[in-house]
Parts: structure tokens; C-alpha cells; sequence
């Protein structure tokens, strides 16, 4: 049953029937994800970088705990095919013009957020037939100078990008702790054909998060195309559109896959644009609406994925200059 289900889950598939033997006990995969505005817009402002390692195991057995839990939230199932996945990150946010040394008025704030994550992720079947895929994440941070987001920027430009020296960390966000609960419900097989090698699907997807880093409710879609049926799309940094990056294929076997999507987000809060929460700090004042258009490419050999995002995210607080654009670049490996 366990083979069964994972054949048609294309994000926690760890199994297939086209993959070796060997292959069957392949079921984690590490991912390491670098945002940066410099892979993208050539820029060096807003959301200007963001670093995150997630472990994802697909079909793991969950401890009595955890499903007397799940039990309680409306709409999410634990069975067979739910895989768990741990993240660890860092997100640094600035105003457009990093060489002044005072926070310029109508622009964002300077937050670094340090974080960790732990979620599931589970298939839900109709008689059998795939029908949905939930993920739901618990993200506990921090914001402040203990993010250490003044020192990985300045680190970072003196050593590796020889960019200006940012000069604007002391009006930072105050410390404080954050958190949050995500969720997510995807439908990989809406809309999906295969014409002869080459595998097509369109995947809707909503999405609710609730705390006090950012509380919305959004809603978009994929388009996947690809060699493989069995690749879900890569890891990336939150709030973009999250994939576990699981893949199988058969060993010494290359495989491809590109996409492209847009979300959409309504946001009630924040931080990075609100402000603290419990303390006073400055703050601007926030779009309500807010979208994604993102497109990359995925290329697999063996027990390897590289991937590239470029993402466009609309102006997110009254008072922006322009867009954010900014490139993903994600390495993931099984084992």
C-alpha cells in the first residue's frame, strides 16, 4: 500500500515502480536553498537574501502524539504516506538605499529573522485514487540583532560580493520572538497528461498562516513539465510556493523538469513590514494584496537535484519603488 501511494505522490515519492531495487529505500532528501536579489534583479534592497536547509523523509512512522494532534486539525489526515521535514533558516530585509546610515521614511524596515521549522506532509486518497497533498509547517524564530542579520550581510559583502557596506543595522527591529502555523493544500493531478516522454501537470494550490511573523490566506497554481512524473518541484525560502524537492528516479538516470506558477497572498500582518509586535519600532504601511510569478528549471542525475527560481514579487508596502526580483538556487540530495 505504502509503494502504491507513493507511486502517485509526486511530492513525497520516494518510490516507484520504474526506479531499481535499491532505490525503494531512498526515502530522505536534504536541500539547500540560497535567495539572493543579486540571482535575480541585480539588486541589493528589500528581500534581499535568505538561506534554508530542510531534511524531508518521506513515509515516516509518526509517534502516537503527533497523530492524537493532527486528529484536531480539521481537513489534515495522518496515514501511510505522511513524511515529515525540518528546516533551519535565515531571512535579511533592508530598504532600497543600504549606505544611509538612518532608516529613510516610506521604506522598509532592516529585519534579519533567524528560524527553524518543523512540518508534515501527507496524501489524502478518494477510493484509492490520489486526491490532495497537505503540508502543515511550525515555524519559532527571532527577529533582531540576535537573527544576526547585520552580520551575515556585512560578512557576506566583504567577502564574497565586495558590495557597499550596509550602513543602516542599528534601526534593525527590536529582539523579539516570532512564530507561526502554516498550512498548505495542493492538487498535483487537476490537470495532468503525459505525451509521450514528456509529462505535463497544472497544480493548484492554497495556503493560510497564522502568527505573529505573518498571518494570510492565499491561493495560485504551477505548471510542471517534465521527464519524470515522479519529481515534485524544489524547497524554497517562505512565503514562496513550497515543494519538498523529492525525487525518484532510477540510479545513473538524468531527468529534467521545468515550471512556472503565480500566487497570490491577502496579508493581515507583517512582521518585516508591520513592525514588532510587542514592542515599538518602526513600521510602514503594507499592501494588502500581494503576488508571485515565479519560473525555473530542475536538472536530476542519480542521487542529485540542481535547481534555479527566478521570482517576481509585486510592491509590498506604499512607498516602493519597485518590484522585487530575486533568483533561488537549490541543491538537494537523496539518500
Amino acid at each position: 500500500m505504502l509503494n502504491k501511494a507513493l507511486l502517485y505522490l509526486l511530492l513525497l515519492t520516494a518510490v516507484t515502480t520504474s526506479a531499481r531495487a535499491d532505490d525503494t529505500k531512498k526515502q530522505n532528501f536534504v536541500s539547500l536553498s540560497h535567495e539572493n536579489d543579486n540571482l535575480g534583479g541585480g539588486s541589493d534592497r528589500y528581500y534581499t537574501s535568505g538561506a534554508r536547509a530542510t531534511w524531508f523523509n518521506a513515509g515516516t512512522k509518526m509517534p502516537e502524539f503527533i497523530e492524537e494532534i493532527a486528529e484536531e486539525i480539521p481537513s489534515f489526515d495522518i496515514n501511510e504516506t505522511t513524511g515529515t521535514f525540518y528546516s533551519i533558516g535565515q531571512n535579511l530585509y533592508t530598504p532600497a538605499d543600504i549606505t544611509q546610515a538612518q532608516q529613510p521614511e516610506n521604506d522598509r524596515p532592516w529585519a534579519g529573522f533567524l528560524y527553524g521549522s518543523i512540518g508534515l506532509a501527507t496524501l489524502t486518497q478518494n477510493q484509492n485514487v490520489p486526491d490532495h497533498i497537505d503540508e502543515l509547517e511550525f515555524t519559532l524564530g527571532i527577529v533582531g540583532p540576535e537573527a544576526l542579520g547585520e552580520d551575515t550581510q556585512k560578512f557576506v559583502h566583504k567577502n564574497i560580493s565586495h558590495s557597499p557596506e550596509p550602513q543602516g543595522w542599528d534601526n534593525q527591529l527590536k529582539s523579539e520572538p516570532v512564530f507561526a502555523l502554516s498550512w498548505q493544500r495542493r492538487i498535483p493531478y487537476a490537470l495532468a497528461r503525459s505525451f509521450g516522454p514528456v509529462h505535463t501537470r497544472i497544480e493548484p494550490n492554497m495556503s493560510l498562516s497564522l502568527g505573529t511573523l505573518r498571518t494570510f490566506a492565499g491561493a495560485g497554481a504551477m505548471l510542471v513539465i517534465g521527464s519524470s512524473q515522479n519529481m515534485d518541484t524544489p524547497s524554497r525560502v517562505r512565503p514562496a510556493p513550497p515543494g519538498t524537492g523529492a525525487f525518484a528516479t532510477n540510479n545513473h538516470e538524468f531527468n529534467w523538469q521545468i515550471f512556472a506558477g503565480a500566487d497570490a497572498r491577502l496579508v493581515a500582518r507583517d512582521i518585516f513590514l508591520d513592525g514588532n509586535t510587542f514592542r515599538e519600532s518602526y513600521d510602514v504601511d503594507k499592501k494588502p494584496l500581494v503576488g508571485d510569478a515565479s519560473a525555473g528549471f530542475s536538472l536530476m542525475y542519480d542521487d542529485y537535484r540542481l535547481s534555479y527560481t527566478l521570482n517576481a514579487r509585486s510592491k509590498e508596502f506604499d512607498g516602493q519603488e519597485e518590484e522585487s526580483v530575486f533568483g533561488s538556487v537549490t541543491l538537494t540530495k537523496r539518500f
